[in-house]
């Protein structure tokens, strides 16, 4: 079975009479089929950019302007949302394979039309009058021949009442309905695009909080959305659009209507069975950089996953106060086996999940994504670290660190605090200097041709914490850093020559910073009081500054302390470099863990010197083969015992609001296919 389409150019959209009669006066019955069928049979090319959109909104002005004008009286609104609910709870499950293109095309721009409406009306009214206009009625009805005003209150999230034309519960209804179809209905090709669209039509209604950022228990969309019954199975469905990443049908948005096609709710296309899927390993050919152009499901699901889960997020209260952030947090791996305390809200492959995550982890809203995981389920947690192939998802990470000046500082952020997750797990720390990497060509600072993951990591966590000093100046950036290198330090082995170096050297321009503030302290303190507070702004560089000194010095002597004997290009290194640690001898905020560095050195050093005396000038290979015997010999027994490195990310009260909602946001106007113009306003700086 087919049908006649046809394309609505921007010279035929003034000249559309179906759409002047649904944005005029005039009420059309929803009951008028005649009218409906044909003013849904249009095809329309989705803007794919900015500029397209902008293009768009300026083509389709006026009658957006007709609809604000007469909605309200003449009710088509309520009409074409009627239309929809019986189009998809009436119909959809009684077609034949030949029929479902044609009718899903049909819905599909149902809600194209319903959600372009929905984005005009937040945009120019808000939230209480896009409810005004989905409750309208026609202003007048016939009861026994007599015309009527209907007339009904509606709550007004401003703590006003206002009366308007209403009939019910439509906004309920509908939003069901678009859950209903994004949880039920199977992804094919000629279902991509709507699904896409519903949700789409989610992320339009949570973007309320672009232009009013209220609470979500004052707002009506997000108090609808989280009572939501179906929060848990439409969270598990968007993960595993996420992780199927489907590339949008090359034939667009309609597919071939003419051809027919399959449609069929079958036991192999259910719910549970779409989100066990054994997944195929991912095709060799590189990620395309245009992530939301070629796989905007994925893309969109993604951003609708991170709003909904960290909305309502203070899990102090009660965790399934958000149902949604509850089920991800509580998803299970589909191919294990549950133990009967096992909590789980659904079951996701994770082996797909993971191996898409690591093709998309240079996304901002994949890493968001990856810290919400790692941070808060176990399960997956657990599931990663005993993966094999971890450089598949570390190595982006780095990379993003590594073009700082080219990310966001949230990005680099949560990169970081990503990072630091990980290495709280020994496992890790122990695994990633065991997985060699050949010809790293993104690190240009040097041309390395086989380097350990954990020595990569190393150096370009010491590059982050010098763009840091020269840049950006954030004491939490170093934080974190710091404490990933802590965390890792008592697993640090076979360290690359040029990673002893970097480690050792990032001491030796902290020294150097560190004694031109206190020289420079000390001149300021020698001038008149009114430069009291110079004084004061340098002596905080200073303890900050101190605090950092003493962090390297831990990790290096934590290094030693476990690993010493694994590490002799460190040894190698810091005897050559011996003098960078003298001057810190006597001062008594570094002097006991200098000790121990210093007992290191004096030991190979006094070696070295007997060998030196028997053999003469020793060569680098010779110099190896002492620290090689000399750390077969040495006892870590001798060093004074401090307590072990250990430090846990821990996510502050308050962080959705001050945080995260508004970066997630400010990547929804970003990176999202809809046109957010209002939000990259407000989000600008992010």
């Amino acid at each position: 079975m087919g049908i006649n389409v046809s394309t609505s150019k921007p010279a035929e959209l003034n000249a559309n009479q179906y759409l002047q009669q649904f944005v005029g006066k005039a009420h059309i019955s929803s009951d008028n089929n005649e009218f409906f069928e044909e003013f849904l049979k249009f095809t329309i090319k989705t803007p794919a950019t900015n500029e397209e959109y902008l293009n768009f909104d300026s083509r389709i002005e006026s009658f957006l302007e007709s609809f604000i004008q007469n909605n309200l009286t003449s009710g088509n609104f309520g009409s074409l949302i009627t239309v929809f609910l019986r189009k998809t709870s009436d119909e959809l499950l009684t077609l034949s394979d030949n029929e479902s293109h044609v009718h899903i095309y049909k819905i599909y721009n149902a809600v194209y039309v319903l959600r372009v409406l929905i984005k005009y009306i937040l945009e120019i009214g808000g939230e209480f009058l896009l409810l005004q206009h989905f409750e309208a009625l026609p202003r007048s009805t016939e009861t026994n021949g007599t015309p009527q005003d209907v007339t009904l209150t509606i709550e007004n999230t401003s703590n006003n009442t206002a009366t308007k034309i209403i009939d019910g519960t439509k906004f309920d209804a509908f939003l069901e309905t678009i859950f209903n179809i994004i949880c039920v209905i199977p992804l094919k090709d000629h279902t991509y695009h709507l699904l896409l669209e519903c949700v789409n039509v989610i992320l339009v209604l949570c973007s309320v909080y672009l232009f009013n950022q209220q609470t979500t228990e004052r707002s009506t969309i997000f108090r609808t959305i989280y009572k939501c019954k179906y929060a848990s199975t439409l969270l598990a469905t968007l993960l595993h659009l996420v992780s199927r990443m489907n590339p949008a049908p090359v034939n667009g948005a309609y597919g071939n209507l003419g051809a027919g096609g399959s449609f069929v709710f079958g036991l192999a296309e259910s719910f549970w069975s779409m989100l066990t899927f054994s997944k195929k390993s991912p095709e060799s050919e590189e990620m395309p950089k245009s992530f939301k152009e070629n796989y905007p499901l994925a893309n969109q699901s993604l951003l609708l996953i991170l709003i909904l889960t960290n909305h309502n997020a203070d899990d102090s209260v009660d965790l399934q106060n958000n149902p949604y952030r509850y089920s991800l947090f509580n998803c299970t791996n589909s191919t294990e086996l549950l133990k009967e305390d096992d909590v789980s809200s659904f079951k996701i492959d994770y082996s797909g999940l993971y191996q898409t995550l690591c093709k998309i982890t240079h996304l901002d809203q994949t890493t968001l994504l990856l810290y919400l995981l790692l941070h808060r389920n176990e399960k997956f947690y657990r599931f990663v670290m005993n993966q094999q192939n971890l450089q598949e998802l570390v190595v982006p990470i780095l990379q993003i660190l590594y073009n700082a000046p080219d990310s966001s500082s949230h990005h680099i952020y949560m990169s970081l605090i990503v990072l630091l997750i990980l290495s709280e797990d020994d496992g890790f720390n122990k695994n990633v200097h065991q997985i060699m990497l050949k010809n790293i060509q993104w690190y240009t600072e040097r041309s390395i041709s086989e380097i350990s993951l954990g020595g990569l990591l190393i150096l370009v966590i010491i590059r982050t914490i010098q763009y840091n000093m020269l840049k950006v100046r954030d004491k939490y950036l170093h934080t974190n850093c710091l404490a990933c290198l802590a965390n890792m330090s008592s697993q640090f082995r076979y360290l690359h020559p040029y990673v002893s170096q970097r480690l050792v050297s990032l001491f030796e321009t902290l020294a150097k910073k560190y004694a031109r503030l206190q020289t420079q302290l000390d001149d300021v303190r020698k001038l008149e009081s009114s430069v009291v507070e110079v004084a004061e702004d340098v002596m905080q560089d200073l303890t900050v500054l101190e605090e950092v000194l003493r962090m390297v010095l831990e990790i290096i002597n934590s290094c030693l302390s476990h690993q010493l004997v694994y590490c002799p290009n460190l040894v190698y290194t810091l005897l050559y470099k011996r003098n960078v640690f003298e001057c810190f001898r006597s001062n008594p905020a570094f002097q006991d863990i200098i000790q121990n560095i210093e007992m290191v050195i004096g030991f190979f050093t006094s070696r070295l010197q007997r060998v030196q005396d028997q053999r003469g000038e020793l060569g680098v290979a010779e110099v190896y083969e002492v620290i090689s015997k000399g750390s077969s010999q040495w006892s870590s027994d001798r060093l004074k015992k401090f307590a072990e490195l250990r430090f846990k990310y821990v996510d502050e009260e308050g962080n959705e609001k001050s945080y995260f909602l508004p970066y997630i946001y400010s990547l929804l106007s970003k990176n999202s296919t809809i046109s957010f113009a209002e939000g990259e306003k407000l989000f600008a700086d992010i």
